[in-house]
């Protein structure tokens, strides 16, 4: 059982993060949501709106026109610019 989150951040142009996160949070059009360890498989489409990855020491900020999370066995991808 892990506590963390592995997390990637890629964009079609370059890799933008990658690191381990204790959560993954934003607002999609059913409102707000947050991806927690061992959280169910989860896909949502985020346009304009902050996704907010708290590493458990930072908190950081990140921002795309369009995005799409996509959560699996405790891992979560996230593509921008699509």
């Amino acid at each position: 059982m892990s506590d963390r989150l592995s997390v990637r951040i890629n964009s079609p142009e370059k890799f933008i993060w990658e690191g381990e996160a204790v959560s993954v949070s934003s607002v999609n059009n059913n409102g707000p949501f947050d991806i927690l360890p061992l959280h169910a498989n989860f896909i949502t489409i985020i346009r304009n709106t902050p996704i907010r990855v708290n590493t458990g020491q930072e908190v950081k900020d990140f921002t795309f026109p369009n995005a799409i999370i996509y959560a699996h066995a405790n891992a979560v991808s996230i593509y921008t610019n699509i």
